[in-house]
C-alpha cells in the first residue's frame, strides 16, 4: 500500500487525512480512523440527516433526491423484483423507503443516526439502529445508496448483507468513483471523497473484487448522471471558487461526456447478484 492523496475534511473539521491507495483491490483507504467518528456526523451541514433546505445548494440536493429516488425504484422494477421485501441500509430520514412502500414494497430500513432516524419517525417509517438486529431476516432487494463507503469493518458488513439477502435477491449499492473525471481534475478538493465520513474509495474493480469474496457478482453497472453536477458543485465551492454555479455545471457537464466513453461516471450504481 502506499499514499495516493493528502486531502482535508472540508465539511466540518479541516483536519488532514490521508488516502492511502491498496493496488491489490484498486481502491483507496482513509488514515487515520477518528475514534470520534460518530461527532463527524452531528453538524447541520449533514444533508443526509437533516433534510435542510437552508442554502441554494441544499434545495438543490432535494430537487435532485426526489428525482433519483423515482430512478431508483424504476430500476429495481427493472431487475423483476417489484412488490418485494425490500431493506435499505443507510436509510437517512427514511424518503426513499416511503416511496418504495407506496409503490408496493414491504420495507425496512437501517439508520445508526438517532436525528435521522427522529425524522424518519415523524414521517412514519421506523427505522433500526443495527444491521445485526435483522439477522434472523431475509430480503429480495438490499439498497445501499452512498452507504458502503461509510461502513467500517468491510468485509463483516457485506458478509452480513450477503446473509440477508434471499438467493434469487438482487443487491443494489451506489458508491462514488475515484477513477472518475471528475474525481482526478478536483483531487484533494473532490467532494466525493468527504473524509474521514468515507472510509472507502471505489473503482469498478474494487467492487467486483470485494463481492466476489463473497460469492457475489456484478450484474450490471448504471451511472448516476446528476452526481457529477453535485460534487462538481461542492468541489468548487471547497476550492474557494465564488463563481462555483457556473463553473460546476460544466466541469460537471464535462464529466458526464468524459463517462459516455470511459464508462467512468462520478458515481455508479452496482447490480449484484449470487453465484
Amino acid at each position: 500500500m502506499k499514499l495516493y492523496l493528502k486531502t482535508k475534511d472540508y465539511s466540518f473539521s479541516n483536519e488532514e487525512f490521508d488516502l492511502i491507495w491498496d493496488e491489490s483491490k484498486d481502491m483507496l483507504i482513509t488514515e487515520p480512523v477518528p475514534d470520534n467518528l460518530a461527532s463527524f456526523y452531528q453538524g447541520d451541514n449533514y444533508i443526509s440527516h437533516t433534510d435542510s433546505k437552508k442554502s441554494i445548494v441544499d434545495s438543490l440536493y432535494q430537487v435532485i433526491k426526489v428525482k433519483n429516488i423515482k430512478n431508483k425504484i424504476q430500476l429495481i422494477d427493472n431487475q423483476g423484483h417489484k412488490s418485494k421485501k425490500l431493506l435499505d441500509i443507510g436509510a437517512g430520514t427514511g424518503d426513499f423507503l416511503i416511496f418504495a412502500n407506496q409503490q408496493g414494497f414491504k420495507v425496512s430500513g437501517v439508520e445508526p443516526n438517532e436525528k435521522a432516524r427522529g425524522r424518519a419517525q415523524q414521517k412514519g417509517i421506523k427505522l433500526t439502529e443495527d444491521l445485526d438486529e435483522l439477522s434472523d431476516s431475509n430480503f429480495d432487494v438490499i439498497t445501499l445508496w452512498h452507504v458502503l463507503e461509510h461502513l467500517p469493518d468491510l468485509n463483516h458488513q457485506i458478509r452480513t448483507i450477503s446473509n440477508l439477502l434471499n438467493d434469487s435477491g438482487i443487491l443494489i449499492i451506489a458508491v462514488p468513483n475515484f477513477r472518475s473525471w471528475d474525481a482526478k481534475h478536483f483531487g484533494k478538493y473532490w467532494a466525493g471523497f468527504d473524509v474521514p465520513r468515507h472510509l472507502w474509495h471505489f473503482s469498478k474493480s474494487s467492487i467486483r473484487l470485494l463481492f466476489k469474496e463473497h460469492g457475489m457478482k456484478v450484474k450490471t453497472i448504471k451511472p448516476m448522471w446528476f452526481d457529477a453536477f453535485y460534487v462538481s458543485l461542492l468541489s468548487e465551492k471547497y476550492k474557494g471558487n465564488r463563481f462555483y454555479f457556473l463553473s460546476a455545471f460544466f466541469k460537471g457537464l464535462w464529466s458526464n461526456i468524459q463517462a459516455i466513453f470511459t464508462k467512468e461516471y462520478s458515481s455508479l450504481i452496482y447490480v449484484l447478484e449470487k453465484g
